[in-house]
């Protein structure tokens, strides 16, 4: 894996040069595509299974190394305290060498009620932020990437600076990654379980996307479920019917909990190991390899009956989402909640925009 630095500095609006930080290096691949979910997925779904502690916990010591070797404090490991992570899932792949954001995640962890709340942002959303040019959520990333060079700041670091401002809480990680680590991480599981909501087709020679799905209940394999959370338009003949980010944010949150059933299995549990080094290979992180263990043991029996799931909703105005300022602000209360311990199970209401594009 690899890792952006902490201790970022706030970003101010007066255009001063924020002081260097040494950049991410990278171990085997590079970061991001999309479900950065699934990193969640690992750390609060993907070791279920008590009988089987003494195998995770050798398959995290010898696997899953972060590469930052930092000692962290009892009082701030995961065990000992609610953790707030920034998730980022980019679409990045080898046949298509891009950074934008898809999926953008902020999740909340609370080690004393083993639960967790998910708040899910639009990537079109219209981001209007003091210090920050307006601009769609998830062009911000691949912008940030492009300026790692001349600033020293990784674009992770640079994200979770602007998010936690955006949501008005102290993030204390980020991670990110690709389009084939999520591929691998399901084809690694033997594919997942899913009730595909309607037809989907969309070809594009450029990067070789091929969507064909039907609608109904499927056993979908990476490159399948991968198309699954990412279609949006149709342009076959006849045309199937479009998919807006709302709907592609329900469809993120079926696959994490199928994800979640297969990782707890018997069978997920034996590949646990495979599962690990497929995220390594695609993911970039900045938590400590100390922490990374601690978040593993600590939330290993989690149930998804206690991941909420919050996306948030808006209307769409082409080229933006314009996000609805009251459920912003419900999920914002929803994190802090989380982190008080005073969360309630209800979070998983959907979001629906007022227009389609």
């Amino acid at each position: 894996m690899s890792n952006p630095e902490n201790g970022l500095p706030p970003r101010k609006s007066s255009g001063k040069k924020a002081a260097k930080t040494q950049k991410p290096k990278k171990k085997k691949s590079f970061l991001k595509s999309f479900m950065m979910f699934i990193l969640f997925l690992l750390i609060v779904g993907a070791v279920a299974g008590g009988l089987y502690a003494y195998y995770i916990s050798n398959q995290v010591e010898a696997v899953l190394d972060t590469g930052i070797d930092k000692e962290v404090p009892k009082t701030e490991l995961a065990e000992a305290k609610p953790l707030t992570m920034l998730l980022l899932g980019t679409d990045y792949r080898p046949e298509h060498q891009t950074y934008l954001s898809d999926v953008v995640m902020v999740v909340t962890l609370n080690p004393n009620t083993k639960s967790a709340t998910m708040v899910s942002l639009p990537r079109d959303t219209k981001v209007e932020l003091d210090g920050y040019r307006s601009r769609k959520l998830n062009e911000y990333y691949p912008i940030f990437k492009s300026k790692e060079k001349t600033s020293g700041i990784s674009a992770e670091a640079e994200m979770k600076t602007m998010i936690s401002k955006y949501m008005n809480i102290n993030i204390d990680y980020v991670s990110a990654i690709n389009f084939q680590g999520f591929r691998d991480i399901v084809d690694e599981l033997g594919g997942v379980n899913v009730t595909v909501d309607k037809n989907m087709c969309y070809r594009d020679s450029a990067d070789g996307t091929d969507i064909n799905l039907t609608a109904g209940d499927k056993h979908l394999n990476g490159d399948e479920a991968l198309d699954f959370v990412r279609y949006r338009k149709s342009n076959c003949s006849p045309k199937t019917a479009a998919s807006d980010d709302f709907d592609r944010n329900k469809r993120q949150n079926q696959v994490l909990h199928a994800l979640i059933d297969q990782m707890q299995s018997f069978g997920g549990i034996a590949k646990l190991g495979n599962v690990i080094k497929a995220v390594d290979n695609n993911l970039t992180t900045d938590i400590e390899s100390q922490q990374m263990k601690n978040m593993l043991t600590t939330y290993w029996n989690i149930s998804k009956d206690n991941v909420k799931y919050r996306p948030v909703g808006g209307t769409w105005q082409s080229p933006y989402v314009y996000i609805n300022e009251d459920e912003l602000e419900e999920a914002r209360q929803a994190l802090k909640d989380e982190e008080a311990g005073t969360s309630t199970p209800s979070g998983t209401a959907s979001a629906e925009l007022d227009e389609n594009p």
